[in-house]
């Protein structure tokens, strides 16, 4: 973080000085799982983004809303309450894929019901939220930013969040395209060791394709073991660990 700007100070950076950080954040982000990559994101994106007192992003995976690597206890809550009115800046980011700012939630009458609730029980006046296009299946994304002042955010604030976002989103889906080639790698692998398997069982035993896959599913639920942890075991050894009588009974 020593070489990313302070809060407050991304409007007087040159722009010699904007590509530094810029190429610095895109280092940092890159090359860790989704959940490290959430926190990476919202961690230097309150040093990019002046005003802001904590961030949160907001994932809707299958319907469903949850807020990830928040930084503070309050986004859960601000988050909270647009989810239960299904109203707010971050809710209008994910909906029409735009940037809202506000400037004192009390005031604005966009949002008047979560504005009040979110300034009365919380404090937050002011919200910067963006949102993330990660284009991986039906998961949508909002990278959202929270302060205790009026007017917190100006534009400014909004075109450098705007191409933090940017960024932020690459990342994210680097990391879950990744999480998805490594689950596809580890199913292929597991199907080939199941396939070696069963070969060694018809071998061994004389039976069907069939049978020998019914002798690996019968031994996995038998010895509560998953089914390519019994496939290893008869690569390695050449036999099922099972009584006989259920090779006989095939």
């Amino acid at each position: 973080m020593s070489n990313l700007p302070t809060s407050g100070s991304t409007s007087s950076l040159t722009q010699l000085e904007l590509l530094a950080t810029f190429t610095t954040i895109a280092r940092a982000l890159i090359g860790k799982d989704e959940q490290s990559t959430l926190t990476s994101i919202v961690r230097h994106g309150l040093g990019m983004v002046g005003g802001a007192h904590a961030a949160g992003v907001t994932v809707v995976a299958g319907g469903r809303l949850t807020t990830r690597a928040p930084t503070a206890e309050l986004v859960n809550r601000v988050d909270a309450i647009q989810y239960e009115l299904g109203s707010g800046p971050c809710i209008d980011a994910l909906v029409s894929q735009a940037a809202y700012r506000t400037g004192d939630l009390l005031l604005d009458q966009r949002w008047p019901v979560f504005g009040r609730r979110a300034a009365e029980q919380e404090g937050v006046l002011s919200m910067l939220s963006f949102r993330l296009f990660l284009e991986v299946g039906d998961t949508v994304a909002a990278l959202n930013f929270y302060s205790r002042r009026r007017d917190a955010f100006d534009y400014s604030a909004e075109l450098l969040g705007g191409l933090y976002a940017t960024h932020a989103a690459i990342a994210l889906r680097t990391a879950r395209l990744a999480a998805k080639v490594s689950h596809l790698e580890h199913a292929l692998s597991t199907n080939r060791d199941i396939g070696a398997a069963v070969g060694v069982l018809m071998a061994v035993h004389k039976i069907t394709r069939e049978q020998a896959f019914d002798l690996l599913r019968i031994a996995s639920q038998h010895g509560h073991r998953k089914l390519y942890e019994v496939a290893l075991d008869v690569i390695e050894t050449g036999a099922l660990a099972y009584p006989d009588n259920v090779v006989r009974s095939h």
